[in-house]
């Protein structure tokens, strides 16, 4: 009865189903651990007050947000040296205490035990700052240019209007340094370059050279005016400041111009902690990143990895797509054509950290290096090409992805019916007519697959990148609104690199902990909204073109 059950075949297909349900089990809760553990980084969680019984036997205050727990025994905390007078499991709480300026540190674990009067103060303020991490204490009084404008109850309304307005002007700080001034340096480093260019042609014209100078007259009168205005709005920003009184009951000043947001969390309803919640999630989404990249939003990763994406595809598609259809539709099928499939085939599973080294001496020495040397002589020594750039990282990506599209792309050729093929022939077409009008436009979807294989695996590429343009921080985008508009020259963020980065080169692991669950998840948020996209169009075609294939 079994081996006839067997031979039917059914086992096999409860195996297989039973695979298939343990993987996606797998995959769906790898996902829902990493958007608790990221998503959760942002909620607005209560801050706790209590004493603290020391080793030495002092009582402090500590403020701060019990971000996590865990029970351990107490033989093991005896070991660490900690002395307990039982053997019981012990639960001890990981507190972020904040005020990293102060304390030195701003995490530090604590046992349950010893802590005593434990209670949430509506009146506890969380500060979250631009340096330095949060800040934790009581507001006693706001000040401005150092005379007290508001305390006790009137304090707090007061603060959260001047954090208003010190936002405001910082935005317009960021603004004008980074758009307006930012753009008058990058025209003036254009006409030190254009004068070196002169100079090295030996070209000694008048007018060019007034030309030049007028122009950098004009950007010298718009660079004053731009920094007679900042320094008003430095004015303006630092004249603000909060008085706060931290757990050991000293008092502390905080300029405004430091602080990002000031909230109560134990006095928040529910929908104001949603309110401030999707606050947070917006700044992360769209802010710089800040305090070695374990504070502040992550939209430069964001960026830099779509735009390479992007490039890498418009690189790919042509360079995979020819070399298919030469092997497909031109090449004589022989022993020769074999070896370059099997070649092909063989590429896909070289590491990649190969490529990277291969765009690393190809591309930016030898490319970007006789690049520079033809074209942006001028810029010398500083290289322009000759340096890791967006421009190889996408060029290498393709490298790396076009074996997937050239096996795409012939197994898309490869089902085109031979008939369609003779019939357009029959009706007069030659073979670049037929091909390039019903051959390649059937095979689309086909092309298109490889193109989400190729998006899928560039996007969460990390080793290569870390050689050919990738970087920790970058100081502006890649595209912004500099003629050319597009720097392929510049180096980019990218949210893998930026994982790694915070995840095992931070110097404050606590708190970039979460930040890693949270990039990662956009990570793959980002490559599904790509194959999303890409898996539309490819869709759109296979329906334009089935009633052909038919």
């Amino acid at each position: 009865m079994i081996r006839h059950w067997f031979q039917s075949g059914r086992p096999w297909i409860w195996f297989t189903a039973s695979a298939v349900s343990i993987s996606m089990i797998l995959v769906f809760g790898l996902l829902l651990l990493i958007a608790s553990r990221g998503l959760g980084h942002f909620w607005p969680s209560d801050v706790v007050e209590f004493q603290y019984t020391e080793q030495d036997g002092s009582t402090p205050v500590l403020i701060g947000e019990i971000k996590e727990g865990e029970e351990v025994t107490a033989a093991r905390l005896r070991d660490a040296g900690v002395t307990l007078a039982s053997d019981d499991v012990v639960t001890r709480y990981l507190v972020k205490i904040g005020n990293r300026d102060i304390y030195g540190q701003d995490f530090r674990w604590v046992l349950e035990p010893n802590m005593r009067d434990v209670r949430k103060p509506e009146d506890l303020v969380a500060v979250e700052r631009w340096e330095w991490g949060n800040f934790y204490g009581y507001l006693l009084a706001v000040n401005e240019q150092g005379a007290v404008v508001a305390e006790g109850e009137a304090a707090w309304p007061a603060l959260q209007e001047r954090i208003s307005r010190a936002s405001d002007i910082q935005a317009e700080i960021q603004k004008l340094e980074k758009s307006e001034i930012g753009a008058i340096n990058y025209g003036m480093e254009r006409i030190r370059l254009a004068k070196r260019r002169l100079e090295l042609d030996n070209d000694t014209d008048p007018l060019k050279l007034a030309q030049l100078e007028e122009e950098r007259a004009e950007l010298q009168a718009e660079y004053s005016v731009l920094q007679k205005r900042l320094a008003e709005l430095y004015q303006h920003i630092n004249r603000d400041s909060m008085t706060m009184r931290i757990a050991d009951g000293r008092e502390v000043e905080i300029p405004l111009a430091k602080v990002v947001h000031a909230y109560r969390p134990n006095a928040m309803s529910l929908s104001d902690k949603i309110g401030f919640y999707i606050v947070k999630m917006g700044d992360f989404v769209s802010d710089d990143p800040r305090e070695a990249n374990t504070e502040g939003g992550i939209f430069p990763a964001i960026f830099g990895t779509v735009l390479m994406v992007i490039i890498m595809s418009i690189m790919v598609v042509p360079f995979g797509v020819v070399a298919a259809i030469y092997l497909r539709e031109y090449a004589k099928q022989g022993p020769v054509t074999r070896l370059i499939r099997i070649a092909v085939n063989n590429l896909a599973g070289v590491p990649s950290i190969v490529y990277g080294v291969f765009g690393l001496g190809f591309f930016v020495y030898f490319l970007g290096g006789n690049i520079d040397q033809l074209f942006f002589p001028e810029a010398a020594p500083a290289p322009t090409f000759g340096t890791p750039g967006i421009m190889w990282a996408s060029l290498t990506l393709a490298l790396l992805t076009v074996p997937v599209v050239i096996v795409a792309t012939e197994e898309g050729l490869s089902r085109i019916p031979k008939a369609i093929r003779e019939g357009s022939l029959a009706l007069g077409a030659t073979k670049a007519e037929t091909l390039w009008r019903t051959v390649l436009p059937m095979a689309s979807p086909a092309i298109m697959t490889g193109l989400i294989l190729a998006i899928a695996r560039a996007a969460g590429e990390v080793a290569p990148l870390m050689l050919v343009g990738v970087v920790k921080l970058a100081p502006s985008l890649p595209l912004d609104g500099n003629y050319p508009f597009l720097h392929l020259d510049r180096k980019f963020m990218h949210l893998g690199f930026h994982i790694y980065d915070v995840g095992f080169q931070s110097p404050n692991v606590e708190a970039a902990r979460p930040l890693v669950y949270a990039t990662a998840l956009l990570l793959v948020l980002v490559i599904v909204a790509l194959n999303l996209a890409a898996i539309a169009i490819r869709n759109r075609l296979r329906e334009k073109f089935r009633a052909l294939e038919n």
